[in-house]
């Protein structure tokens, strides 16, 4: 790890004690946390080759069209199920 990955790391495991609201013996998970993230971000600006990784977007859901009789038509109201006495 380079010095600069390393001052990264602890910066944000300091961030993530603060959030905490600075507890006592977190140090290691808020340090296991800090590299996770790091590696996180990593893997996610550059492939193995060095090149900028694009990110896939998510496709829009298809339209679904509805025709005009299908829309112009409402639902009939339910019938109550419970009998009246007589």
């Amino acid at each position: 790890m380079t010095e600069t990955q390393r001052e990264w790391v602890q910066k944000r495991a300091y961030a993530l004690w603060e959030e905490e609201g600075r507890p006592t013996g977190r140090d290691h998970a808020h340090w296991e946390q800090a590299m996770k993230e790091r590696a996180a971000l990593e893997g996610s600006a550059a492939s193995s080759d060095g090149k900028e990784v694009k990110t896939r977007t998510k496709r829009a859901a298809p339209e679904i069209k509805v025709s005009g009789a299908a829309k112009a038509t409402k639902a009939a109201p339910r019938k109550s199920s419970a009998r009246k006495s007589a």
